[in-house]
């Protein structure tokens, strides 16, 4: 393993922080600028003594009385409900509704044979629009067939699999379109979102199916929920039964590094998180706050693209065994588009450069809104509120729709009635 040059890394890992990360260093530099003392470690009890539940908050939760964004699932964690939500384009009411098989509901082609199955997050999902304004929506209005929607809010790339291999069976269809949203990478490896992604009043975040992976040693471990029933989700308002479920996990420790980075206490801080890079294959020196958070994020990111690209592996052998085929969609918030037109900068270029590698059918929504925004007159924060509210709005989700369609239609045979030219005269 080759280290990396010290001011190389350390710019690389600074660029690639994110939002909370970033955040943290530059309160570190600060505080220490100001005063020069140290500050003592939080630990990994102190953290997850944070992050518990309430007895109360669990009880509303499980009977459909708080949190309403989702219900408890005990394989994936979590499923949608439906309901009426003000998050919609001009302040507007969202309509979400749901099928049989906890699907968003179809409406365009809906009593037509289905061949095309959508599985990932809440770019799949479409949240922030109503039911009839998805993308898979706009698609089905033009092919004149319809798309079901698997899509969840909140997911990783590994739920998405998962769920995948049983709808499969339940409702299989011959082609399956899979979202991957930028923070799905870094989802894979979470047990408990908690600890990355604080509950809100819309949502409390429950225990994970989710994989533990090492890049260096090519180690990837599926691993299922840790609160597989109702009763058990219980657990998570006892910190004594939390920290022994958490105290060693990789999330955990990413945060924590990013926490104590203003700590003057290098040898409580630096040096177990440097043995831990090193393990991982990143080996670089580790003794200011900067460096381990830039660690922190170098890590947590390798892990994260080396997971999902072991899932698209899966997914791949999967679609060759049930000879079906797969068009892969990457997707990201608008701030992603800002930093790459801005910066030329994008946090998921390595999987990127892995999808063009192993030239996977893909269509990069990312890559779409640059090249639609060059010829554009105004400004780019103009340009995004055109597209998104958040998610994207009812304009964001035809563009997505847009996008998709040359490539799903090369992959479709037979063609869609519209590309079927004078045979389907």
């Amino acid at each position: 393993m080759k280290p990396l040059p010290r001011r190389e890394f350390l710019k690389a890992g600074t660029l690639a922080l994110g939002g909370l990360a970033a955040g943290r260093l530059a309160g570190a530099e600060k505080k220490g600028a100001v005063s020069g003392a140290p500050h003592p470690n939080i630990t990994a009890r102190e953290m997850l003594r944070g992050l518990i539940y309430t007895r109360e908050e669990v009880d509303a939760w499980l009977a459909g009385k708080a949190f309403p964004f989702a219900k408890y699932s005990s394989e994936y964690g979590w499923l949608l409900r439906p309901g009426l939500v003000p998050e919609g384009v001009d302040k507007s009411l969202c309509v979400y509704t749901f099928g049989p098989l906890d699907e968003r509901i179809t409406i365009n082609y809906r009593d037509r044979p289905v061949r095309i199955n959508t599985y990932g997050n809440s770019y799949t999902q479409c949240h922030q629009v109503s039911d009839g304004e998805t993308w898979q929506e706009a698609l089905a209005a033009h092919l004149q067939e319809p798309l079901r929607n698997f899509g969840v809010g909140g997911w990783s790339m590994y739920q998405a699999y998962l769920r995948m291999l049983n709808e499969e069976k339940r409702a299989p269809a011959e082609f399956i379109i899979f979202n991957i949203y930028e923070d799905d990478h870094f989802r894979n490896l979470d047990s408990w979102r908690n600890i990355r992604a604080r509950k809100h009043v819309r949502f409390i975040e429950p225990t994970l199916p989710h994989v533990v992976v090492n890049a260096e040693e090519g180690r990837f471990e599926e691993r299922p929920n840790r609160c597989p029933t109702p009763e058990s989700f219980y657990h998570l308002t006892d910190l004594d039964w939390v920290e022994r479920q958490f105290r060693d996990d990789f999330a955990l420790k990413i945060m924590l590094a990013h926490a104590n980075a203003p700590s003057a206490n290098p040898e409580h801080s630096y040096a177990d998180f440097s043995k831990l890079a090193t393990t991982h294959g990143i080996v670089t020196r580790v003794d200011t706050g900067a460096a381990l958070s830039a660690t922190a994020e170098a890590l947590h990111c390798r892990a994260a693209h080396f997971s999902s690209q072991k899932i698209v592996e899966k997914i791949e052998a999967f679609a060759r065994q049930t000879n079906k085929r797969v068009l892969y969609v990457l997707s990201g918030p608008a701030r992603n588009i800002a930093r790459w037109v801005t910066e030329g900068v994008r946090r998921d270029q390595p999987f990127v450069d892995f999808m063009r590698t192993r030239r996977l059918p893909h269509v990069d929504l990312l890559e779409a809104h640059v090249q639609d925004f060059a010829s554009y007159k105004g400004e780019l924060k103009d340009y995004l509120a055109q597209h998104f509210i958040g998610h994207y709005n009812p304009r964001g989700n035809f563009f997505c729709a847009q996008a998709i369609k040359p490539r799903l239609i090369e992959m479709l045979e037979p063609k869609p009635i519209p590309y079927r030219g004078e045979r389907a005269l």
